[in-house]
């Protein structure tokens, strides 16, 4: 039997080729979802049932309720009820977010004192607290100010008179809202990824700066949704104070409705008012949220307030003051300002973290302007080195010196005294650190990263980083993408804006810690090609690396690390060609 008679055996139809050509003329059917078709069905029964239930009921009184929505007395029981709200707010988050911080301080003391508040108070139920308050006469007939332990007086006050039930009710909710606040404050901070604070500490910033630039818009995606929970709870739990005769919202139509027995009609105002109110609140939340959401996404949706500012900006000539003069740009400083590169001095350096030792009696000499690149298996305690040259992990033993200054430590005579973490990153200032996962702020674009130190810590003018910022990125290869945030960069990309980011401060030393072993291999080129150029620049370049190839091309010596030791240093065609070491040659058999 051939092939021929098999195939002329086959029905026709599966010898016939499939259709391939034009689709546009034929007709597209959607596909069907016969279960989402009766969901919708079932959802608008049922609001069209709620809503003739509650319209068509003549007990519900709407006619009552148009009578007193806007009456005289409940505006200004809601007034009351906004203003408790407010400063219940403001003062429980400004007392929650001191709380939040005294419980992530380093005093052991402050952080219990912190959370045994937090412990009491969330304990307590606002209820009882309201009637302790309104109720401390009782236990304490005056409230003085003076000095504590002494006869020293400045004031005093009858506890009666000054503890009204506006006053009771203030004080309540804010102790109230701090407790709670705290925690949410404390787990946005702690929700803040820890390369984000290394990186900030490693550009020098001040630590409020760090705290108000960096860590705080970040912290602010986990703690809005959770603190506007809290306000939304604030702004019911206000009814709680009825307890105090305080004519508040809910008080007040109390008083109304047991005057004329109309209970539920009474009670539909305070609820439609409580809707609107957190309706507004509802608004500012999602405003809010998608402010400090930039950088979140990679092509974020446009609000209605985005669209009108772009609108503005469309129709408002560019480059003009709002007198309508033409702003000039000032001129950039020299780019060619750089600094000359910095000797360093290891001498001696240990460092452990619990049993396990990572460094080791570490010596070593990295002259001014040198490319260094430092090789070994993972665990060697390259990062750590590099770390402790910045002073990001503090030695036990041993000294770094940069240009035969200490980081960490001021000298006086034979004596050394350790530097407040303020001093230390003043002094950071000239060691520029890349990491090996970027740690870019994701809220800010590639030229705010850039910005941010020279503008903070160098007190450089705006204006003038901008434009040694602009010229950095197209150093770096990506003029083009200055306004573009992390999250909507490729990882070469990011890496290369980090790099950008650290000459920005024009340090004496750079570090960088396998600064492409989170890329894709077709990215490791093009930011290997960028620490070239560096090597021709004169700072000095300590360099953690994996890129064996590329350590040989670039390095001016190679040092080889093995269990918290160097095992052997040199030039690269000694080390990585002839090495004396055995363990060295049994490395590079495997990497090679």
């Amino acid at each position: 039997m051939t092939l021929a008679s098999d195939l002329a055996g086959l029905p026709a139809r599966a010898q016939t080729a499939p259709y391939v050509g034009d689709f546009s003329r034929f007709r597209i059917v959607p596909a069907r979802y016969p279960a989402r078709t009766i969901g919708t069905i079932f959802a608008a029964l049922v609001i069209f049932a709620v809503l003739n239930s509650v319209f068509s009921n003549p007990r519900w009184g709407w006619d009552v309720f148009a009578e007193w929505f806007f009456s005289e007395p409940v505006l200004a029981g809601l007034g009351r009820t906004l203003l408790l709200t407010l400063a219940g707010t403001a003062l429980g988050f400004l007392f929650g977010t001191l709380l939040a911080l005294a419980r992530v301080s380093g005093s052991p003391l402050l952080a219990s004192l912190s959370f045994a508040y937090v412990w009491l108070f969330r304990s307590v139920p606002l209820i009882v607290l309201l009637l302790i308050l309104n109720n401390l006469g009782y236990l304490y007939s005056t409230v003085w100010l003076g000095v504590p332990f002494t006869d020293i007086t400045f004031a005093t006050w009858s506890t009666t008179q000054l503890i009204t039930p506006f006053f009771a009710a203030v004080l309540g909710l804010t102790l109230h809202a701090a407790a709670f606040s705290s925690e949410i404050v404390r787990g946005g901070i702690l929700s803040v990824d820890q390369g984000q604070h290394e990186a900030a500490a490693a550009l020098g910033l001040p630590q409020r700066r760090q705290f108000t630039r960096i860590v705080l818009p970040q912290a602010m995606r986990t703690i809005l949704p959770n603190g506007f929970n809290e306000i939304i709870s604030l702004t019911k739990g206000t009814s709680q104070v009825y307890i105090l005769a305080l004519p508040e919202l809910f008080y007040t139509i109390q008083i109304i409705y047991r005057r004329n027995l109309e209970v539920i009609p009474l009670l539909m105002v305070a609820t439609v008012w409580y809707l609107v109110i957190l309706s507004v609140l509802s608004f500012v939340q999602h405003h809010i949220e998608r402010h400090y959401s930039r950088g979140a996404l990679r092509n974020p949706p446009a609000s209605a307030l985005t669209q009108a500012f772009a609108w503005l900006r469309r129709h408002v000539p560019a480059g003009r003051a709002p007198g309508g003069e033409q702003v000039a740009l000032a001129p950039s400083p020299s780019a060619a300002a750089t600094r000359p590169g910095g000797e360093i001095r290891i001498g001696g350096v240990s460092k452990s973290f619990g049993p396990l030792t990572v460094l080791d009696n570490v010596s070593l000499t990295l002259r001014s302007g040198s490319v260094t690149a430092i090789i070994g298996q993972s665990g060697s305690g390259k990062s750590t080195l590099l770390r402790a040259i910045n002073h990001l992990e503090r030695a036990d033993q041993g000294f770094i010196t940069i240009d035969g200054a200490l980081i960490g430590y001021r000298q006086d005579g034979d004596t050394l005294y350790e530097l407040k973490e303020r001093e230390i990153l003043k002094r950071r200032v000239d060691i520029g650190m890349v990491f090996q996962n970027f740690n870019l702020f994701p809220h800010l674009t590639a030229i705010e990263n850039i910005v941010e130190a020279p503008v903070s810590v160098r007190g450089i003018p705006r204006v003038h980083a901008l434009a040694e910022a602009r010229n950095l990125l197209a150093r770096v290869g990506l003029a083009d993408k200055a306004g573009a945030y992390p999250r909507q960069l490729s990882g070469g990309q990011q890496q290369r804006v980090a790099i950008a980011r650290a000459l920005a401060l024009k340090p004496k030393v750079l570090l960088f810690d396998e600064p492409t072993s989170a890329l894709d291999p077709e990215l490791v080129n093009e930011v290997l090609d960028v620490i070239k150029e560096l090597a021709r620049s004169g700072t000095t370049l300590v360099i953690v690396t994996h890129e064996i190839g590329f350590a040989r091309e670039v390095a001016d010596e190679v040092v080889f690390m093995e269990a918290g030791r160097i095992v052997e240093s040199g030039p690269p065609a000694r080390v990585l060609d002839t090495p004396d070491h055995p363990r060295t040659r049994e490395f590079l058999a495997k990497v090679l």
